[in-house]
């Protein structure tokens, strides 16, 4: 279903101004209603892991439930979860940047 008025994205708008009233201390994230998912609020954070633990906390989001997965050729890890909150279901995605891996010289850490 593709929302055709801005009455058909009420769910998430209306869950995005009671986030903003419940939770006016928590990180600001990048935010996201889309007339394809009319009843979605995606909210993303970019390179904060502290900022998506804070607002899992708040959404009351299992740990378990957390999916990690990697994109970008190996480059960026992203985690996700999903919720019901106020009648939407809200998306919350934290992307990183994978670490490097420092290579270790041939030889290194080998018995004598």
């Amino acid at each position: 279903m593709r929302a055709r008025t801005l009455a058909d994205l009420s769910a998430p708008l209306m869950a995005l101004r009671l986030l903003a009233t419940e939770f006016p201390d928590l990180p600001a994230l990048a935010l996201d209603v889309s007339t394809i998912f009319p009843d979605r609020l995606t909210m993303s954070v970019h390179d904060d892991h502290a900022a998506f633990e804070a607002w899992r906390e708040a959404l009351n989001i299992d740990p378990e439930s957390v999916v990690h997965h990697v994109q970008g050729g190996g480059r960026t890890q992203v985690l996700s979860a999903r919720t019901d909150f106020a009648g939407a279901v809200v998306e919350l995605v934290g992307y990183s940047q994978v670490p490097a891996i420092e290579p270790v010289p041939a030889g290194a850490g080998a018995l004598s």
